[in-house]
């Protein structure tokens, strides 16, 4: 064990950024013949606890896929009960989170949302956006699609005034209008639930992300689940195109 410690506590291993879908909330309530919003209850203990996990071995960014913009197809009442969950987190996380010097933003297309909601949004992040210890986003009613449809239809609005030369249109330029565009891309992205696939999520992002899967559901991820999420980003070589020979040589120089 004193060698995977050693692997955790260095910060050439660790991610930087960390990228979350949490899934299998319904289903570990319907293993347990429960309400589907009591498994989404049950993830909150595993967001706090991967939150503590985060900033005990210092990784400064944190998003979770909380609500995307296709879960709007679930029945109507599981989407109220989500967006009550939603507004009852902000209510009584928000403190505690400002208190450990968490700067908290919320990623999406927000006009979706109750003015009522929009506003504790709003009050979550003016509280909290002067904290450096770590930032933790919360994609709610985010697309990866979106995000990229957002971002162009920007862009087009700069060539339409004149601002922007379309020959000056780079990925530079596009990630510019990203919704995380002032972040570093994800270094590792988990999903947890048995699924392996992205799902909208991201998508520009993820580009050089490692991939993580686990079967485990989201309430049953715990501090162990993450260190061994982490145990397997740290056994990898990540190249960006180039060959492994160059990655060492570069390391060692």
């Amino acid at each position: 064990m004193a060698t995977q410690d050693s692997n955790l506590t260095s910060s050439d291993k660790l991610p930087c950024h960390i990228a979350i879908i949490m899934d299998g909330n319904g289903r570990w309530a319907k293993k347990r013949f429960l309400p589907r919003i009591a498994g989404h209850r049950a993830g909150m203990e595993s967001v706090r606890s991967t939150v503590r996990c985060c900033l005990e071995k210092g990784i400064k960014t944190l998003t979770l896929f909380a609500f995307s913009s296709e879960n709007w197809r679930r029945p109507a009442e599981e989407v109220n009960l989500l967006m009550s969950l939603f507004m009852t987190a902000l209510d009584k996380e928000v403190l505690k989170l400002h208190k450990n010097g968490v700067q908290l933003k919320i990623a999406g297309d927000l006009s979706a949302f109750s003015e009522e909601l929009q506003q504790r949004i709003a009050n979550a992040e003016a509280l909290t956006k002067d904290n450096i210890d770590l930032t933790l986003i919360i994609a709610a009613n985010y697309g990866g699609r979106w995000d990229i449809v957002q971002a162009t239809q920007k862009v087009a609005h700069l060539v339409g005034q004149g601002v922007l030369n379309p020959d000056a249109i780079t990925e530079e330029e596009i990630h510019r209008h990203l919704v995380l565009s002032d972040l570093p891309e994800p270094d590792l992205f988990i999903r947890t639930g048995g699924e392996q696939r992205i799902s909208n999520f991201l998508l520009w992002q993820l580009a050089y992300t490692e991939l993580y899967f686990t079967d485990e559901l989201w309430p049953d991820f715990d501090a162990s689940s993450f260190d061994n999420a982490l145990l397997s980003f740290a056994s990898r070589q990540r190249r960006f195109g180039r060959t492994g020979e160059q990655v060492e040589d570069k390391k060692n120089a």
